[in-house]
């Protein structure tokens, strides 16, 4: 993989440019080794120093215009975030690719109910879908300035209580073995526990 390295009001050091492009060759997974990636490093007079540092990803050989830009309390952060959405841009594309390969194949369309389990939509039932256009999605995305990986593992009500107890966490993402979906355990004002569990509105 080709990744070059520009700093704007920012020196580009060697610890720098280690970090870059580490984090960048997880990349070459969704791309291929014989990508070329772009990136710009800068440093930008702010009133909040949250928004100071900002990484720059482009891939300019791409078939679609794969490009974004974050802003972030350092480097690492911004780098992070703007590799997750690089990521996300890729997994679009992608998936756009593999529908367009597999156009004119039935598809079988599900719905999740309120117990967790997965059941086929019945025709007539569909509801209208929207796209969100490339400039929508980056103003959407541009909103988010944090983002964590929370491992999830089949677990039981009682093991998640256990465990947030332990830790003392607020929520709790796991694999509900009950309802063979992701749900979200809760703290409550009160001292109690809430369950979140996926499902449709109702139409």
């Amino acid at each position: 993989m080709e990744i070059n390295i520009e700093g704007r009001q920012l020196p580009v050091t060697p610890q720098l440019r280690q970090q870059v492009e580490r984090k960048v060759r997880r990349l070459a997974r969704l791309v291929g080794d014989n990508a070329r990636v772009e990136v710009i490093v800068g440093e930008e007079q702010t009133r909040s120093s949250k928004d100071r540092y900002t990484v720059q990803i482009s891939l300019p050989g791409s078939s679609h215009a794969i490009r974004s830009k974050v802003s972030a309390l350092n480097t690492s952060a911004a780098l992070d975030l703007v590799l997750d959405k690089i990521e996300a841009q890729l997994g679009k594309q992608k998936g756009r690719q593999t529908a367009k390969r597999h156009k004119g194949a039935p598809m079988k369309r599900l719905a999740l109910s309120r117990s967790g389990q997965l059941s086929a939509i019945e025709a007539g039932n569909e509801r209208e879908e929207t796209s969100v256009g490339e400039q929508e999605n980056e103003q959407i995305w541009s909103r988010i300035k944090e983002i964590r990986r929370l491992p999830t593992r089949p677990m039981n009500d009682q093991e998640v209580i256990a465990e947030m107890e332990r830790t003392g966490a607020t929520y709790f993402p796991f694999y509900n073995q009950e309802t063979d979906s992701v749900n979200v355990m809760y703290r409550l004002d009160d001292g109690g526990y809430g369950l979140l569990v996926p499902a449709l509105e109702e139409v």
